[in-house]
Order: C-alpha cells, then structure tokens, then sequence
C-alpha cells in the first residue's frame, strides 16, 4: 500500500471512499486518492504514479461512481487549485475552484458574462471539459486560454483557438493533458447590476429545479430540438424509481438519491428511462454524466 501524504497537505489516501466526493453521494472507493493543494503537489503526484490510470473529480457533479470504485489514481481538485486572480477585464481561475464563486467574484468586480455559471455545481476544470453552460451562456465563450497539466507533470499553456468545443465538450489537441486553470476575458461594465441578475438566475433555478437533493444536475443532454426533461415528463416517467434512486417530480432530467440508493440503482434507472423514451418517441437519449468505475 502506498504510503500516506508526503507533503502534509496533499491529503492522500488509499482506499477511500468516494460517495462524499459526489454530488448523488454514492459510489465506491477509490484505489488511490488524492487532495492537491497546488500545481507543485499535482505535478508530482503524476510524476510519482506514472503508468498508474488518472481520474479528475471536482465537486463530483455531472459523475456517477460505480459501486466497485475506480481503479488507479483519483485526484479531487475541490479544496486545491482554488486561485482566482483579477487583472483588467481578465480573470485566472484555478480549475478547483467553483464557478458559482467565480459568478460571484465576476458580479461583485463589476465583470458582466459569467452570471449564468452562479447555478451549476461544478468547478473551473469541469466547465472547461464540458463547456458547461445555462441561461444562453456557455463557459468557452468567454475563455482566452488554458493551463493544462501533462502526464509527467509539464504545465502548458494553450490559446482557445487550439481547442475543438461542442455542446458540452471541448477536446484539446493533446491527449493526457488536463486543465489546471484558465484566463477568462471579461467585460468590465460601470453600474453592472450582475449580482441582482445572479439573484434572478438562482431563484428561477430554485423554482424549477431539485436543488435540495442529492442530485449530478442533468442527466442527458438535450437531443437537437428537443428537450431531454420534457420527453422524460411527456413519457410520465416523474417518480419513476429504483430503490432508492427516482426521477425527479419537479424537473423530469433530474434523478434523486433519496437516501441510501447505489449506483447500480442509479445506473439502472437512467437505462429504464433511455429505454421507455426511445420506445415511445424514437429518440436515443445520451447520458451527459459521465459513468467511472467499476460494477460491484
């Protein structure tokens, strides 16, 4: 077994258990753990496990962990990587650290853009992989460029223009390289009135989503010119349940742990609704979580 931290805040362990990790609080553990600080703990944590499989987690939203856990090395950039630094209308985030607080850090400088980011429940790194997005706005369109880390440990520094970016998805033209931070470009606008729009956004989120359960925010990706949650609630499939895993009542692309479900039983579930959807409708829902790990 690999010997614990190094470096005393690096925060590594094995065999540990991931569901606090994740936002649906379920999953297995992971083989080896590990809580970065800073890029220097990170740096060398890859270096050091060279060979050994990477998976990067953040606040643990947009994932499902499977039962049997995930094999290799976790590293949990939640709590690490968390600089955020102001210069003109330009903003450096560390990839830990979570977009609501870059929203509201934007709001407060008077930068208008990023307010749509107050609602999602991820970090920097997540956003930049998924170009995640809400309320018309979308995390790469705002991005000047990009720190990424390497297997060995090497940081690079990367201009947008390098990057291919879909509908939540951005593919760097390495492989095995992965976000550290970003330069966001930022308008600075007098009078900005973002932190009430922010208040906006929330509200509305709140209205009509389960923001007090344990949930990974949508499950499938809206198909072109559709609405994932409407097929879902035009199926009539809110409460759909197995064990303890259900489809939400109020926002039909939400599923909820209502305590103690697992991920097979999460797992199951979002195969029962793909299934029931394209029965009826034709339409092949794809899951916007990202499933990691093993069965049990």
């Amino acid at each position: 077994m690999m010997a614990m931290g190094r470096h005393a805040g690096s925060r590594e362990r094995a065999n540990a258990p991931l569901a606090p990790h994740t936002t649906w609080r379920v999953g297995g553990p992971a083989e080896l753990l590990f809580l970065p600080r800073d890029t220097g703990e990170l740096s060398e944590i890859l270096r050091r496990e060279a060979g050994r499989p990477v998976t990067w987690l953040g606040l643990g939203s947009n994932v499902l962990v499977r039962d049997g856990g995930i094999r290799g090395v976790v590293i949990v950039t939640a709590g690490g990587l968390g600089e955020i630094v102001r210069t003109g209308d330009r903003v450096y985030a560390g990839a830990g650290v979570p977009v609501a607080k870059l929203a509201r850090f934007c709001a407060r400088q008077g930068l208008l853009g990023l307010e749509f980011l107050a609602g999602i429940p991820g970090t920097v790194g997540g956003a930049l992989a998924m170009n995640a997005g809400a309320a018309g706005g979308e995390t790469w369109n705002f991005v000047e460029s990009v720190d990424l880390v390497d297997r060995e440990g090497a940081i690079h520094r990367r201009g947008k223009g390098e990057f291919t970016v879909h509908y939540r998805h951005a593919q760097g033209p390495v492989p095995d390289e992965w976000f550290v931070g970003a330069t966001f470009r930022i308008d600075a606008v007098p009078d900005a009135n973002g932190q009430a729009r922010i208040l906006t956004l929330l509200k509305a989120r709140n209205a009509t989503q389960p923001t007090q359960t344990a949930n990974a925010g949508s499950v499938f990706r809206n198909p072109p010119g559709h609405h994932a949650g409407r097929l879902i609630e035009e199926a009539g499939l809110k409460g759909l349940r197995e064990g303890a895993a259900v489809v939400s009542g109020r926002h039909a692309n939400f599923i909820i742990n209502e305590g103690g479900a697992t991920a097979t039983e999460i797992e199951t579930l979002i195969a029962r609704v793909q299934d029931i959807v394209n029965r009826q409708t034709g339409i092949c829902l794809e899951p916007e979580v990202k499933i990691l790990g093993e069965p049990r």
